[in-house]
Formats: structure tokens, sequence, C-alpha cells
């Protein structure tokens, strides 16, 4: 089964609301010119109720089917990058520095198609809530909205959401059970030696040797306190210190990145980079202060769902992958899969750059099968007969 045929119909309708809303990114939790875009399309195509303002800038709408029944969740991201576009399209954004350049215009748009179709035919028992929300990228906007109560005062008993993928055939579908997603932490080192002349540096506790050495142990954290078939990833991606060639500095910051399954991989990690840090300033004659930020939970499929999505998915596309490999990104949709059951599915964008490059574009041509997987699934999961 393809594309539904309505959906089809109005398929320039879509990629003209993906294109403006290309046009206008913004970032964030200040998501108020998109969040007022999504929701008058939403009064135009009649869904039951809009509620705004949801997490500074985030919105639920509700669609009752025709009969009653529980309430379905499907989520969208709504904001953008602060990436300066270079794709050069008609409808390339007209904010500088800022770019959809995740897909998110794309996301909000597949859930506006399947809104328009569910609104027309209502062809399902019980309720669903289109939840779209602002700052996945930089904030964890989910969280947020799931602390203000959204799956409560909805009811919703289910969570699903799409993201796109480029170098996956348009409108392919690939998923996983479990965790999907790894969880993301950052650190932060900043190391404090005691400056002077390059040429003196007996008179100095040199921060850079500090630094290098630290960065160096580090890397052991990967090779030699975790089993090598279980997933890690910890990178190193800045290093800032001195100003002149003659001059050693007073100070030195390391920062880095953690993505983890675990969490007690995660604790593992946390104490080795205590350890590391404290040893490699004693061994230094530097002080130096570990700062550990727990960011995002790891994205963990529903493993009844995620089987459930994916024949669904197989209605829309012969191409879908249900064991796909597990992905070191993160996902602020993790908070929602933490208290309610559900799936994280990517759709194929094609042959385009990758997601956060400037060049990246989402493929109108993902929006209908994306559409069509949302509103396939909720009359399947909640069927009249």
């Amino acid at each position: 089964m393809p594309v539904i045929n309505r959906i089809a119909d109005f398929s320039q309708d879509m990629a003209a609301w993906r294109q403006y809303l290309h046009a206008h990114p913004e970032l964030g939790f200040a998501c108020h010119r998109t969040a007022a875009f999504v929701a008058a399309r939403l009064r135009e195509f009649g869904v039951d109720a809009v509620h705004e303002g949801i997490a500074t800038s985030g919105l639920v709408a509700i669609i009752e089917g025709n009969r009653p029944g529980p309430t379905i969740g499907l989520r969208a991201d709504m904001d953008a990058l602060p990436i300066t576009e270079m794709t050069g399209a008609a409808y390339a954004s007209t904010v500088p520095g800022r770019m959809h350049a995740c897909g998110h215009d794309g996301h909000m748009t597949m859930l506006l198609g399947a809104a328009r179709y569910l609104a027309e035919t209502r062809n399902f028992a019980g309720r669903v809530a289109l939840i779209f929300q602002p700052a996945e990228e930089y904030g964890g906007g989910a969280e947020v909205m799931v602390k203000e109560g959204v799956l409560d005062r909805f009811e919703i008993t289910q969570v699903y959401a799409l993201h796109n993928a480029p170098g996956t055939a348009v409108g392919a579908f690939y998923t996983t059970p479990g965790p999907i997603m790894a969880a993301v932490d950052e650190f932060h080192i900043n190391i404090t030696g005691r400056g002077g002349h390059a040429a003196m540096p007996h008179d100095t506790a040199d921060p850079i040797v500090a630094a290098v050495g630290m960065v160096q142990a580090i890397q052991t954290i990967v090779s030699r306190n975790h089993h090598a078939l279980e997933a890690l990833v910890v990178s190193v991606t800045q290093i800032h210190t001195g100003s002149a060639d003659n001059v050693i500095p007073e100070a030195a910051y390391i920062n880095g990145t953690v993505r983890t399954f675990d969490r007690a991989v995660q604790q593992m990690v946390m104490a080795r980079l205590a350890a590391i840090v404290a040893g490699q300033a004693a061994s230094f004659d530097v002080s130096a202060a570990l700062v550990y930020e727990i960011g995002y939970p790891a994205t963990v499929n529903d493993p009844g769902c995620t089987a459930f999505a994916a024949e669904v998915a197989r209605g829309v596309c012969a191409d879908v992958t249900d064991d796909a490999m597990r992905e070191m990104g993160a996902e602020d949709f993790a908070y929602l899969l933490e208290q309610r059951p559900g799936a994280y599915l990517f759709v194929g964008n094609g042959d385009t750059a990758g997601l956060h490059h400037p060049q990246y574009d989402f493929d109108d041509r993902a929006a209908p099968a994306g559409a069509s997987f949302f509103a396939r699934l909720v009359e399947r999961a909640l069927p009249l007969g």
C-alpha cells in the first residue's frame, strides 16, 4: 500500500508549508512565529482544540475520532539551528545565521499532513494528541513539556515520532527495538597552573602539558576501562589555551561529549574522568575542576510498539528495516519514551547533505510518506471495528 491518496492530493500544499517554515527558522524555546503558523493551519483543518503556550512556545492539538477510546501522542520538533544556510534554495532562510539544518521543518509538515487527513476522516476510535515541541536541539523541550504535564493532562497512552534520514532512500523507514539513540552528556575541565616566560618553564606550572596529559588519558576510558563490544563514545572536542609563542599561559580549558546507552557505563565514565583529572592535575602540579553535565537520556523504543510501527510503515513503503543499528546521536524524545511506551523511527531523505550541514535540505517527497505513516498508525492502533 503506497502513500494515502488523499495525502498525495495535497502534497503540494505540504511542500508550501514546509518551505515557508524553512524560510523562517527560530531557535530553542522561542518558536513563536512557527507555532502561530502551525496553530493557524490546524484550525483551518478543523481540529477539536489547540492548546498553546506549553513549554513557552509549544502546542498540543486534539483530534477526536468517531468513537471514544485511548489517546495516542504524535510529536514533531519545531526549532532550527544557529547555522548560516548555503543551499541556495529559493525558500532559503531569511534569518541570518539560522536555518532548518536538521529537517524539523519537514517533521512539522509530516505531522500537519497527518492532522489534515485525520481531521477530515476521523476513521478511528479515540483521540490523537499532536505535540509540536520547541527546543529539541538545545534545552530539552520534551522534558519541559513532560514536566508541565502534557502526558497526564491529555491522557496520552503511547507516543510516536519520526526523524528524517539523509542517505536512506526517500520514503523508506528504519527503526529498532530497545535503545535506538544514545544518552548525551558534556564534560568541562578548567585547569589552573602558573604562567610565565616560555624560556623559563621551570618557574611555571604548565597547564598545556597538563591538558595534553588529561586528553591522552581520557582516551583510555573507552580502550581500557570499557568492554569492547558495548557502545560508548568519549570525545574531546575543544581545548582552549595560550595566546603567544613566548608565554606559558595561566589556564587551559577542555570540553567533550560522552555518549552511552547504559547508566552503569555512564557512571563508570564519570568516575574515571574524575580520577583522571585529579591524578593528572597532581602529577603536573596544577589545579583542575571537572564539571560533568548529564544531558538527554537514551532514546529507548518499546519492543511491542516498535514492531507495530514497523508493520504500519510497511503499509506505506516496502523498504522498512526493523533491526537497524543503534545510533550515538541523541534525541530529547527520550523523555517522552521514559514515561510512555512508543517508538521512534527514521524516514529516508534521499541522497542529501547530512544533518546539521549548511547545505542540508529536507526532501519534500518524503513528507507524504511520513504523514501517511502517522495517519495509518492512528487508524491501526485505534480501529473503529
